[in-house]
């Protein structure tokens, strides 16, 4: 699955957050969403990066 589509489908899920059941609904599913990208870089064996360190060496390509 590529990049863009999974920012599609967590725009789309953070809208839909948003849109029924307020702001603390939209908060709730962002936080939800940043755990599971944490835990999903975890699995994938990038881990041992922060999610600063992972912006910045995307940045100097």
């Amino acid at each position: 699955m590529s990049r863009a589509l999974i920012g599609m489908i967590a725009g789309m899920a953070l809208g839909f957050a948003g849109y029924f059941g307020g702001f603390v609904a939209f908060l709730l599913v962002a936080a939800l969403g940043g755990v599971g990208y944490v835990v999903g870089a975890w699995l994938e064996g990038d881990g041992g990066q922060t999610l600063r360190e992972q912006f910045e060496r995307r940045s100097r390509r």
